[in-house]
């Protein structure tokens, strides 16, 4: 893996040669480096799960694309979107059942794609813990709700993510906040299940990484082919969760357990 950072933070103290990327609990943004000056390779970041990572190293840096004041600027804009659109569709925007349909559409689009107002640095702040602990976490049954990039219509399903730690923990609860930050945007789930893993790996440089996305897409069930039932399984499996049929049978036997 290149020697570069993964995100800014600059108001945190400098971290000492072994320090590592954990200060006090606190996420730093930076990736570990031993005291060479060299920067290590991650365990989870090897041979084939490398290339896995590399692919969407950039987007540390360019999460946050939106903010609260971009909210309010573009919300007329897309209320008059919204009324062109039904314009569009034969309805009447000014009778009594969608004189505030726009405006409530528009509202409810910036919630539904959420994530793109926030950072994965603000969530790990003070919730990576140095602990010796080197035994399969699991946090299972994630629920995740999105948004097809592709028809602007749902994806809803549940996550699943287990990790092997490297000295470092993360709070179970983050996991979760990680899973909310990638889903809440435009997605497809094969990006979004590789999101979350390097998200955990470049926080923890854990042993190992793996993450499950059961989801239903309605674009398969409300058009198209109208599959009621159909489900989406994506897997993303970084370090010994890719290398170790052993260790990647055991985590998916314990998700579905």
């Amino acid at each position: 893996m290149e020697d570069k950072q993964v995100m800014e933070h600059s108001k945190e103290p400098k971290e000492s040669a072994d320090s590592g990327a954990v200060l006090n609990g606190r996420f730093d943004g930076k990736v570990k480096r031993p005291a060479g000056g060299t920067a290590s390779q991650p365990p989870c970041a090897e041979s084939g799960s490398q290339r896995v990572v590399a692919s969407v190293m950039d987007s540390w840096r360019e999460e946050r694309t939106r903010s609260v004041e971009d909210n309010e600027m573009s919300l007329p804009s897309l209320a008059a979107a919204y009324t062109t659109i039904l314009r569009g569709l034969g309805e009447d925007p000014q009778r009594q059942g969608l004189l505030k349909t726009p405006w409530r559409a528009a509202t409810a689009m910036q919630f539904f794609t959420k994530g793109y107002q926030e950072k994965i640095i603000d969530v790990l702040n003070d919730a990576i813990f140095d602990e010796d602990h080197d035994e399969m976490v699991i946090v299972k049954d994630i629920d995740m709700f999105s948004m097809c990039e592709h028809h602007l219509v749902p994806i809803f399903g549940r996550v699943h993510i287990g990790y092997l730690p490297n000295k470092r923990v993360l709070g179970l609860s983050k996991l979760a906040r990680i899973v909310e930050i990638y889903s809440r945007r435009l997605q497809v789930q094969e990006r979004l299940t590789k999101q979350i893993a390097v998200a955990i790996t470049e926080a923890l440089q854990p042993t190992g990484v793996g993450v499950v996305i059961e989801a239903t897409h309605m674009c398969m069930v409300m058009r198209g082919v109208q599959k009621m039932n159909s489900k989406t399984v994506t897997s993303t499996m970084l370090g010994v969760f890719r290398e170790d049929p052993k260790t990647r049978d055991e985590f998916l036997m314990l998700i579905r357990s």
